[in-house]
Formats: C-alpha cells, structure tokens, sequence
C-alpha cells in the first residue's frame, strides 16, 4: 500500500512531467511505472533491507520518486539553456525519449538494495530488466530502435548513480547528481526512529539528518543551481562525501552550481 508522501510525490511527478511531455512518451512511462504493482513491491522490499536489516538510509518508493523528480527538474533546466541530451546530439532519439529513459533509470535505480548493498547498482540492472521490458513495449510499441536505445540508457543510469563506474551519455550524469541530492533528514527520519545500534553507514543517517532542504534551481552561470540548507556543520559530510563527489564524476558536473550552507551563516561555494 502507498504511503500518503508516496501518493504525493506521484501526483507532483505527473504534473511535473505533463508540462513538457509533448509526445506523451514521457508521461506514459511514469504513468505505467507508477501503477507497476511488481515495482511497488520491489521497491518496498529494497527499503525493508536497506533500513532494518542493513541499517541504513531510505532507498525505498519515496526515494525512488524523489530521485526522479530531481532528473526532471534538472532536465528541465538543461533544455531550457539550450543543452542538448546525449540521445538529441547523437541523433538517436529526442528530448522526450532521453527523459523516459531518465524516469526509467530513477524508478529503478535502487531495487539492487534488496539484494545487499555491494554491487547493488548491477544488482538493480538485472532487477529492472523485466520491469523496463514491459513498460517500454507498451510505450514505444511499434518502435524497436527506441525501445532498445532507452533500455541501454536507462541501464547506463542505473549502474552509473554510485558514482563508481565511468558514464558517457548525460542522462545518465543526471541520474546520478539527481540520486546525490536526496539526502535532507526525511531519508534517515526511519532509522534513527528505529534506534538501530550503530553499524557503517550510520554516519550517512546523522549527517543526513541535518539536512534541511536541498533547492535545485536555474544557476547564475550555469544551468542548475544545488542550494544546500543545513542545521549543523556534521551535513558538510553528506554534501562533500556524497553530492560533491558524485558531481564530480558525472558527465552533467559542467553544468551544474553547488552551494552549502548552515541557516544564517555565509553559503559555501563548491562549484
């Protein structure tokens, strides 16, 4: 059963997407994963280990979503800038196809964590084969190319979010900043509640529960801007440990604004 945050988010996602889905490709791919009943438990049971057995943050439907909602709103803002997508500049596909395979990617990015957090990004490739397979035979039914095309980049999204393997296209740099940025105090809100003894990765749950809010708007200079609003400085971890670095290694790093702050105090200017 859907949560009342998760029902949220989805109705955010839709009106989200239904903005600036011409086609209707794009929509129809959050549409269906949405009411993926397989997915909705795949994406649960991933929680279920990540939070009680592993002890660590949310990787479950909430984050799932929120990371789809950040690669829509950072793609929004690369083509509003007159960034093109790897799919646009090779010739493959539109801005639309990019962005199903950016909501595919998202949506699925995380069901490897029911396996075990090692290797979980190739865990959660295989996992959402299937899940992929059935939502884009009914999206781009007559279409082989496209089908086979998005796939491939959905799969380059998935394994490419931890930031540990080399990634070609922009979407899937999109992906994974879009995953580094959930990180405020609502994804560790279950395990410190839970009072689980400490175990590694525990720091991600306190550093993480500093975080406030993270903004992602138009930049000054570049096309996204990443405000970070903390409480204390013990969220400087998450931002440098994880945002920074995942950043770092995306294709989308060039453009791409990162700041941090604690409330009242001067931001902090990362890139």
């Amino acid at each position: 059963m859907r949560s009342q945050r998760e029902n949220a988010l989805d109705n955010k996602l839709m009106e989200t997407v239904e903005a600036f889905s011409l086609s209707g490709k794009a929509e129809a791919t959050l549409r269906l994963l949405l009411m993926d009943e397989e997915l909705q438990v795949a994406q649960e049971y991933a929680n279920t280990v990540s939070i009680v057995r592993l002890g660590y943050n949310d990787h479950g439907p909430v984050h799932m979503r929120t990371v789809a909602m950040n690669s829509m709103i950072m793609l929004r803002l690369l083509r509003q800038a007159g960034v093109k997508t790897s799919l646009e500049k090779d010739g493959c596909g539109d801005f639309e196809d990019s962005l199903a395979a950016t909501i595919c990617a998202s949506m699925l990015h995380d069901l490897g964590m029911g396996v075990g957090r090692q290797d979980h990004e190739l865990h959660s490739a295989y996992l959402a084969m299937p899940t992929i397979d059935r939502i884009l035979a009914e999206v781009y039914q007559t279409d082989l190319q496209k089908r086979v095309m998005i796939r491939a980049l959905a799969v380059e999204g998935i394994t490419g979010h931890m930031g540990a393997r080399t990634i070609h296209s922009l979407e899937a740099g999109v992906v994974q900043v879009a995953d580094g940025c959930d990180m405020t105090k609502g994804r560790a809100r279950i395990p410190i509640a839970l009072g689980l003894a400490p175990k590694i990765g525990h720091i991600h749950q306190f550093s993480a529960n500093s975080i406030e809010e993270v903004h992602i708007n138009a930049g000054q200079e570049k096309p996204i801007r990443v405000d970070v609003f903390m409480a204390n400085e013990s969220g400087f971890f998450q931002v440098e440990e994880v945002l920074l670095k995942k950043i770092a290694g995306s294709t989308a790093k060039m453009h791409i604004e990162l700041y941090a702050q604690v409330r009242d105090e001067e931001a902090r200017q990362y890139l």
